[in-house]
């Protein structure tokens, strides 16, 4: 407990003193705390008195960097931001780190002279090792050369103090002796930020075994295979973030339509004759997402036509040669109605819901005979049942939809089928 109150008011001392340094042109660096600067000059107090410098000589002024030495000989390096007395926040070349105040052991205060020298002494020690191995072998020359490097600030400090950086899993410090190094690599690959999970949706939960797979992968040598499958599945929406749903389907609907003529002239006593047919159908439908569940609710409207069919004009008026003409049908319909969706599976790879809908039907039947033509219409309620499959590409989703339509017919065609069947192909968006 002392030992832990100590390194608390330490580590105040060294995040407030507000002591930076400032690199000059010609290499050189001076440590202290700036009291003021201007366009022109740079007034920095030292351990050795206040120090005017003149803005053309500064190079950049660099902020106190800390080595932070945690259990399991493990170290961290980068500039304290935030710190009490259970938590230091730690902004390090990878992001920000939370180190729990029980993992410290001590911490120092980066030289960056020190490092500048490090610095030299590594290219150096790194040019000599060159050399021996271009003598040795002209391949393991060009590896070497390849592979080596010299030192930066930025993303190699690290190396100044000659130690085995630690570990960070989604902002927290992880010792390497505590997990497996491909368990570490496939938490660094799965886990995300709390803003991030908040935006997608993703519970901890979700997040725990998305990283216990990826982790299993890493062992099993199959990380990368996986990280790119998870890549081209999060180009797609998430599921649980959408609530908006756009859907045009094309198909072909199967009717079951007998007109009755046995009203007009010539036609007494015939049968009803067959005017349905294979409709080409459309349908655009948009949906919300009823608070969090996995039922949409929304208006839909679909157009089909009726294709021509002929029959022989039996009218006693047309004179004595019928044979050569014939009574067209053909004809439209129209469908106004509030449709409903329930997704059984929506998170899997190939979705499947139920649909239902009710509404109206505006049909007309257009009769051309050789003396008279008219419009049939029949307008009546009309109810829908059927299922569907569906999966992404990219962000678009396509599927197949299968429904039978429930309708009633009367006067001329009360002889017709109450049912019709559906098969569409459908395109979607959810957003």
């Amino acid at each position: 407990m002392r030992k832990q109150i100590f390194l608390l008011v330490f580590l105040f001392a060294v995040s407030f003193s507000f002591a930076e340094t400032v690199q000059l042109k010609d290499g050189t660096f001076i440590s202290g705390s700036i009291t003021s600067q201007t366009e022109y000059v740079l007034n920095i107090t030292t351990s050795y008195g206040p120090v005017v410098l003149n803005q053309r000589e500064v190079q950049a002024i660099l902020p106190d960097k800390h080595r932070v030495h945690l259990k399991g000989g493990t170290q961290l390096i980068g500039v304290i931001t935030d710190l009490d007395e259970f938590n230091l926040k730690l902004q390090t070349d990878e992001g920000t780190v939370n180190i729990d105040m029980p993992q410290i052991v001590s911490v120092e205060v980066y030289d960056y002279e020190q490092g500048d020298r490090a610095q030299e002494n590594i290219t150096h020690r790194q040019a000599e090792q060159q050399a021996q191995a271009a003598a040795q072998a002209a391949a393991a020359t060009a590896a070497t050369a390849t592979a080596a490097g010299g030192l930066t600030f930025d993303s190699d400090i690290e190396k100044v103090f000659d130690v085995q950086k630690a570990e960070v899993v989604n902002g927290q410090a992880q010792s390497v002796r505590e997990i497996s190094a491909a368990q570490i690599r496939a938490q660094q690959a799965a886990a995300m930020s709390d803003e991030e999970a908040f935006l997608k949706g993703v519970s901890n939960k979700e997040q725990e075994q998305a990283i216990s797979q990826t982790a299993e992968a890493a062992r099993s040598g199959k990380l990368e295979k996986t990280k790119k499958a998870a890549a081209k599945k999060a180009q797609r929406p998430n599921e649980s973030a959408t609530n908006k749903f756009f859907s045009l389907s094309a198909g072909v609907q199967i009717n079951q339509l007998k007109l009755d003529n046995s009203q007009r002239d010539g036609f007494a006593g015939t049968n009803p004759y067959e005017v349905g047919g294979t409709s080409v159908r459309v349908e655009g439908t948009f949906l919300w997402r009823i608070k969090s569940s996995n039922l949409w609710l929304g208006p839909s409207l679909a157009i089909a036509n009726l294709p021509k069919s002929s029959f022989k004009d039996l009218d006693p008026s047309i004179g004595p040669n019928p044979d050569t003409t014939d009574v067209t049908t053909s004809g439209q319909l129209i469908d106004l109605m509030v449709k409903a969706n329930y997704y059984f599976n929506p998170k899997n790879l190939f979705v499947v819901y139920a649909t239902a809908a009710g509404g109206y039907r505006m049909f007309t039947l257009n009769y051309h005979g050789v003396v008279r033509g008219e419009n049939i219409n029949n307008n009546a309620p009309i109810g829908s049942l059927g299922i569907g499959i569906q999966t992404y590409l990219d962000d678009l989703i396509v599927g197949v939809e299968v429904s039978e339509q429930i309708t009633s017919y009367s006067k001329e065609l009360k002889n017709s089928s109450n049912t019709a069947t559906v098969a569409s192909v459908t395109f979607s968006w959810k957003f």
